[in-house]
């Protein structure tokens, strides 16, 4: 599990849509959420690589930036972002496990060609004229 130091995140705020009634036109409660990572210590390149690769539509050029409406209050949207970055970079923690390519088992290969053969004979059937 990797974590980041609160040190790193930066948060601007903004006013949120949805649900709210009147206190929606008066309070800041959208959260966006800018972590630089290419300044953090927190994750290997690796990992970094991965998650660039998996998660383009957050970076916005260095920084990854993630937006949170989903509460009513600021700090339940700073945790949802926070939960969010850390969940998608847990996501790409691990580097995926390479393929191993094995070759098919003689009962399929038969059981393929059986079910080709047996197409072959019905079309030849359709095809004979009485």
């Amino acid at each position: 599990m990797i974590n980041i130091p609160y040190s790193e995140y930066k948060f601007t705020f903004s006013k949120s849509s949805g649900a709210g009634g009147q206190n929606v036109n008066k309070v800041n409660t959208r959260v966006t959420l800018t972590w630089d990572m290419s300044e953090s210590s927190a994750c290997s390149s690796s990992v970094k690589e991965r998650f660039i690769q998996k998660y383009k539509r957050f970076i916005v050029g260095d920084s990854v930036v993630i937006h949170s409406q989903k509460y009513r209050s600021q700090a339940q949207n700073i945790d949802d972002c926070i939960s969010k970055l850390l969940e998608y970079i847990n996501d790409v923690r691990l580097a995926p496990k390479k393929r191993k390519s094995t070759r098919p088992t003689r009962s399929s290969v038969k059981k393929r060609l059986d079910g080709k053969n047996l197409k072959s004979k019905l079309k030849k059937i359709r095809s004979e004229k009485f």
